[in-house]
């Protein structure tokens, strides 16, 4: 590996601050998680850092999984939605499809729980 690829895996990793927590997961691991841990490294060392919304997906990316492990709810939630998501063939880039297809399903569970809480507390 050249320097060049060290010191933008490194300016990588300062947005993916849970990095070495999510690749050295290894509580109920299946295969469905080690598939999402493989898209997270893959994706995040694709990225143009020069390209901030890409570094935002990567951030935002980062966010999610670490809340994949560490929210068993979110995780059941995460597994039932990628049960029913497909990647046209028309994707130039499988991979961006792939993270993009976890960012909405996270959108859809966010929404859903805020809207959960703001209903019970009128109740």
């Amino acid at each position: 590996m050249n320097e060049n690829n060290m010191n933008k895996n490194k300016i990588i990793l300062q947005y993916c601050p849970n990095f070495y927590k999510i690749i050295n997961y290894d509580f109920e691991r299946d295969s469905l998680t080690d598939k999402l841990i493989n898209v997270y490294r893959r994706f995040i060392f694709t990225i143009d850092i020069e390209n901030m919304e890409e570094v935002k997906t990567a951030n935002q990316i980062d966010k999610i999984l670490i809340k994949y492990i560490e929210d068993s709810q979110f995780r059941k939630e995460l597994q039932n939605g990628l049960k029913n998501f497909k990647v046209t063939n028309s994707s130039s880039n499988i991979l961006k499809a792939i993270v993009e297809g976890i960012i909405s399903v996270f959108n859809k569970y966010e929404e859903g729980s805020t809207r959960k809480i703001y209903i019970a507390r009128w109740i």
